[in-house]
């Protein structure tokens, strides 16, 4: 049977980083590809028997090649620090590195959030990027800061799973609205790097609504309840931001000089 590498992309996870080594000790290889934490997720990780190579952050295209890079074996599995992978998925994964139908293959993942599985605002089937593909079949591009654009470098058809991995996006609103912040700020940079000009109150406004609607009604969140509330209007206001801070990007504004003013001698 093939072996298989798996990577975990970490910074500052020592509350995740155990459950999801874990949810891989199957594999003939973990590989922690951490950014310089400043908490202990390379120790704790190390304890459980993976490899971590530490990688600066300079955008998680080149954080993902060089991640995979890093693996040893012909296979890579790829994980997030709030991923698990669950028994179902381990053995379906199993079976596809036995007699492999493609060299690329899209996972399945089931969203727990606010208490409950996510079942509609585009959180199930969340089918992000292949997460189990042979190695030199998928390379993202490197200057992308966020949302990281990939090629599936093969002539065969990509697969797809059937067994999900379960993720656990946020345990606290608070995360939820530091990753708007953080996403909207590496957003804002991908938008300049395309070279676009400036943009206005309405354009940002028109995408971030449209960010919600998109969320809320045609990917059914409004059957999720408070979560899918919540998630939709977490993408209007990280989609509204990352155009708003596109905008200051662009605008540049320095405030208006502030000379000294002495005292005024009174004759």
């Amino acid at each position: 049977m093939n072996k298989v590498s798996v990577y975990i992309i970490a910074y500052n996870e020592a509350d995740k980083i155990q459950d999801a080594i874990r949810s891989v000790l199957w594999a003939d290889e973990i590989v922690v590809a951490d950014s310089h934490s400043q908490d202990n997720t390379a120790a704790l990780a190390e304890e459980l028997g993976a490899r971590v190579v530490q990688i600066p952050f300079r955008g998680f295209g080149d954080l993902r090649n060089r991640a995979m890079a890093a693996c040893t074996h012909d296979w890579i599995f790829s994980l997030d620090s709030d991923e698990r992978c669950t028994p179902e998925a381990r053995d379906e994964i199993l079976a596809c590195l036995r007699d492999p139908r493609a060299d690329a293959y899209y996972v399945p993942r089931r969203n727990f959030f606010m208490g409950r599985w996510i079942r509609h605002s585009g959180f199930y089937p969340d089918y992000r990027q292949p997460q189990l593909f042979k190695k030199g079949a998928l390379v993202f591009k490197e200057d992308d800061p966020v949302h990281e654009e990939f090629s599936v470098v093969t002539n065969r058809p990509v697969g797809y799973l059937r067994h999900a991995i379960w993720q656990f996006p946020f345990k606290r609103l608070e995360e939820l609205l530091h990753k708007a912040n953080k996403y909207s700020t590496l957003g804002a940079d991908k938008l300049a790097l395309t070279g676009r000009g400036n943009c206005s109150l309405w354009t940002a406004l028109a995408h971030g609504i449209w960010s919600f609607c998109h969320m809320y009604f045609l990917k059914r969140g409004i059957l999720d309840g408070w979560p899918g509330f919540i998630i939709a209007l977490y993408n209007f206001e990280g989609t509204f931001y990352k155009y708003a801070k596109f905008h200051e990007l662009r605008s540049r504004w320095t405030p208006p000089p502030s000379p000294p003013l002495p005292r005024v001698t009174e004759e």
